[in-house]
């Protein structure tokens, strides 16, 4: 049955929805997206392996251990990851202005954007996202933690492959940004 808690995360990630939906009509130009072909099949997989996991383990096992009686503590911790990581995802994707794209891909007359998010970290939407999939996990079940270790390991991978055609597009700036900033958490990593 769903809660408040769980309203507040249904409504976080529709707000995230709506927002790259309405933003999308924007972007500059796309002149290479890995989303077609390889990149393409790579998405579709790891959306396959999340629906099969989350569908063939439904039946016989509990996907909220620990979490049928949710706290209100964990709950309300959940939906301020929610709320402060959709934040922080669509503020960084507001900051990328039209420049934002789909991972790894380039675009058309490419800037390299430090301010806002970007001055904290080089994936503010990377982070923003993962922090919204954790607080998930604490208030709708441990489904989402399956989605939110899956999100890592592609996010870790995009961002590699992403930071190495940023060291291609500037290869004088980005070196030193990289220096500054960490990849995915402010001051750790």
């Amino acid at each position: 049955m769903p809660t408040i808690y769980s309203y507040v995360v249904m409504a976080c990630w529709a707000a995230f929805l709506l927002y790259w939906g309405y933003s999308a009509l924007s972007m500059k130009r796309t002149l290479h997206n890995p989303a077609t072909g390889w990149g393409f099949a790579v998405r579709i997989a790891i959306l396959v392996v999340v629906i099969a996991i989350v569908h063939f383990a439904a039946p016989t096992v509990s996907l909220r251990p620990g979490f049928e009686q949710t706290s209100p503590l964990l709950a309300m911790i959940g939906d301020a990851c929610a709320v402060v990581g959709i934040t922080f995802a669509i503020w960084a994707r507001y900051t990328l202005g039209r420049n934002w794209g789909m991972p790894m891909s380039v675009k058309e007359k490419p800037e390299l954007v430090t301010s806002g998010p970007y001055a904290l970290v080089r994936h503010p939407i990377y982070t923003g996202v993962l922090l919204a999939l954790l607080g998930s996990t604490f208030v709708v079940g441990l489904w989402w933690l399956i989605i939110f270790a899956v999100g890592t390991i592609y996010f870790l991978y995009s961002a590699a492959r992403e930071e190495a055609l940023m060291m291609k597009e500037f290869p004088n700036e980005y070196p030193a940004y990289k220096a500054r900033t960490k990849m995915l958490i402010p001051l750790i990593c």
